[in-house]
C-alpha cells in the first residue's frame, strides 16, 4: 500500500518497491564514469565562455566597445562595465544551437543508440573547438560556438539517458550525478586554465582557452567507440538476445529475468506508440512526467546559477574586483561547485530527490537574497564605487560560494537526473529531448539577457532570482514526488499515488492513430 502525503511517496512493508536481483559490478562502474565525461564539453564550455569574456586581448579583437568602456575611469556605472549585446550573444549562441539540436538528437538516440548521439557529440564539438581557437572574425566564432551547442545537445541529450539506464536502481541516483560531476569538473578546470592563460605575453591566451575545449571532446569521442549501448535502447531497436547478455554482464548475475521482462514489456508497449512526440504532449497520462520535465529545467536556470558560472568573472569584475582577483575568484566557486556536487552523490539515494530539492532551494533563496541586500547596500542604483574594502570582496565570495553550494547538491545534478528517470521507455527519449531543449531556451534567454538587465536592474537582479528559487521550492514540496530506489521501468507508480497526479493517470498510454 502507497502512503501519500503531499509530494512523498512511501511504500508500506506490505507493498515494498520492486526490486532486481544485481551488483555493482567493476564494468557498469567503468562504463558509468566513462559514459559520464560527457559532462566535460558542457561544463568546460561554461567556465571558460566567461574568463575569455574578461580577457583584455579578446574584447579588443572582438569587442571593442565593450574593451573601450572597460579602459575608461574607474567611476563608470559597474552595472553596465559589460553591457553589449554581441558578448552576450557570443556567450549565448551556443545555447540555442542545443535547443534546436536536442530535438534532433532525441530522434538518433532512440533509432541508433545512446553510445552513437554521443560520438557524434564529441564530434561535433571537437570541430566547433577547433574553429572558435582559429577564429579571425567575430562570424567565424559565433560560427564555433554554434557547433559546439550543437555538440552540447546531443551530449546532454543522450549522457543522462545512457547513466540512468545503465545503472542498477539503487545506485540510480550517485551514477546519473556523476554527469553533474564532470559538468563541475569541467568548469573547474576552465577556470584554472583561464587564470594561466590571461597571463601569457602576446594576447593570444584566449585562443589556448578555447582550443582546449578539444580536450573534453577527444575524451567522449574516444570513449564512444569502447562503450557498449544499454540493455532498454537494445530492446527498443530489436535487439533482445544482446540486451539479456549485457545486462547479465552489467549487473553481475544470471537470473536476470524479471528487469528484462519489464524492459521487453516497456518495449511491447513501446512498439504501439507511432508518434512518442504526439503521445507525449497529447496523452493525459504523461501529463505530470511532462510537466516535471518543462518546469524543472525551467526552475534550473532562474536559480541564476548560469549568471555566476558561464559570467563569473565578469560579475566579479562587474563588482569591482580586479582582474586577477575576478579569475581567482571564479576558481574558489568552482572548487566549491566541484566538492559539494559529492555531497549530492553520496546523499541521492540515501536521502532521496526530494529532501535535497528543498534544502537546496531554502539555502539559495537565504543566500541570493544576502548577495542582493549587499550589492545594493554598497554600490546603490548608481554603481557609481571606485573602491571595494577587502572583507566586502570576502564576504560576497562567501555568500556566493555557499549559494553555489545549495545548487551543486541539488537543483544542478538533480535537475538532470529527475526528468531522466521518471518516463516509460516509448516516450523516454522524446522526454528528454523536451528537457534538454527547455534547458538549453533558458540558459539562452538567461545568458542573452543578463548583462542588459544587471544594467538595467542593478541589484534586483539577484532579487528576480530569488523570487523564482523561493516559487520551485515551494513547488517541490507540493508536487514532486520521491523516486529514490523505484526501478526506472516501475516509476509510474509514483504517479499513481501521488495526492495531485493521479487524477492523469486513468487514461490509457497509447492514444489511437487519426
Amino acid at each position: 500500500m502507497a502512503v501519500v502525503s503531499m509530494g512523498v511517496v512511501s511504500f508500506d512493508r506490505g507493498s515494498p518497491p520492486p526490486s532486481y536481483p544485481g551488483k555493482l559490478t567493476p564494468y557498469v562502474l567503468l562504463t558509468v564514469l566513462a559514459g559520464a565525461a560527457g559532462g566535460l564539453i558542457f561544463g568546460y564550455d561554461l567556465g571558460i565562455s566567461g574568463g575569455v569574456t574578461s580577457m583584455a586581448p579578446f574584447l579588443e579583437k572582438f569587442f571593442p566597445d565593450v574593451y573601450e568602456r572597460q579602459q575608461s575611469i574607474t567611476s563608470t556605472n559597474q552595472y553596465c562595465k559589460f553591457n553589449s549585446p554581441t558578448l552576450q550573444l557570443f556567450t549565448s549562441s551556443l545555447y540555442l544551437a542545443a535547443l534546436f539540436a536536442s530535438l534532433a538528437a532525441g530522434e538518433v538516440t532512440k533509432k541508433f543508440g545512446r553510445r552513437i548521439s554521443m560520438m557524434m557529440a564529441g564530434f561535433i564539438f571537437l570541430f566547433g573547438a577547433a574553429l572558435n581557437a582559429g577564429a579571425v572574425h567575430l562570424s567565424m566564432l559565433i560560427l564555433g560556438r554554434i557547433l559546439l551547442g550543437i555538440g552540447i545537445g546531443f551530449a546532454n541529450q543522450s549522457v543522462p539517458l545512457y547513466l540512468s539506464e545503465m545503472s542498477p536502481y539503487n545506485y540510480r541516483g550517485r551514477f546519473n550525478i556523476c554527469f553533474q560531476l564532470m559538468i563541475t569538473i569541467g568548469i573547474l578546470c576552465a577556470n584554472l586554465i583561464n587564470f594561466g592563460t590571461a597571463k601569457i605575453s602576446g594576447g593570444w591566451g584566449w585562443r589556448l582557452s578555447l582550443g582546449l575545449a578539444g580536450v573534453p571532446a577527444v575524451i567522449i569521442l574516444i570513449a564512444s567507440f569502447f562503450l557498449s549501448d544499454t540493455p532498454n535502447s537494445m530492446v527498443q531497436r530489436g535487439r533482445e538476445i544482446e540486451a539479456k547478455a549485457l545486462l547479465k554482464r552489467i549487473r553481475g548475475v544470471d537470473n536476470v529475468d524479471a528487469e528484462f521482462n519489464d524492459m521487453l514489456a516497456a518495449k511491447n508497449e513501446a512498439d504501439l506508440v507511432e508518434s512518442p512526440w504526439r503521445n507525449l504532449f497529447g496523452t493525459k497520462c504523461y501529463r505530470p512526467q511532462l510537466a516535471m520535465s518543462i518546469l524543472i529545467p525551467f526552475f534550473q536556470q532562474f536559480t541564476g546559477i548560469n549568471v555566476i558560472m558561464f559570467y563569473a568573472p565578469v560579475l566579479f569584475q562587474s563588482l569591482g574586483f580586479g582582474s586577477d582577483a575576478s579569475l581567482i575568484s571564479s576558481v574558489i566557486t568552482g572548487v566549491v561547485n566541484m566538492f559539494a556536487t559529492g555531497v549530492s552523490i553520496y546523499g541521492s539515494d540515501r536521502w532521496g530527490r526530494r529532501s535535497l530539492f528543498l534544502e537546496g532551494g531554502v539555502q539559495m533563496f537565504i543566500f541570493q537574497s544576502l548577495i542582493a541586500g549587499l550589492i545594493g547596500w554598497r554600490f546603490g542604483v548608481s554603481g557609481n564605487v571606485t573602491d571595494i574594502p577587502f572583507w566586502f570582496a570576502a564576504v560576497v565570495v562567501v555568500c556566493i560560494c555557499v549559494y553555489v553550494m545549495g545548487f551543486a547538491w541539488s537543483w544542478g545534478p538533480l535537475g538532470w537526473l529527475y526528468p531522466s528517470e521518471i518516463f516509460p521507455l516509448e516516450v523516454r527519449s522524446a522526454a528528454q529531448s523536451v528537457t534538454v531543449a527547455v534547458n538549453m531556451a533558458f540558459t539562452f534567454i538567461v545568458g542573452q539577457c543578463f548583462l542588459t538587465m544587471l544594467c538595467s536592474m542593478k541589484y534586483g537582479l539577484f532579487i528576480f532570482f530569488a523570487f523564482f528559487v523561493a516559487v520551485m521550492t515551494l513547488f517541490c514540496y507540493f508536487f514532486m514526488p520521491e523516486t529514490k530506489n523505484i526501478p526506472i521501468e516501475e516509476m509510474t507508480q509514483v504517479w499513481r499515488s501521488h495526492w495531485f497526479w493521479k487524477r492523469f493517470m486513468n487514461e490509457p498510454k497509447i492514444r489511437p492513430s487519426p
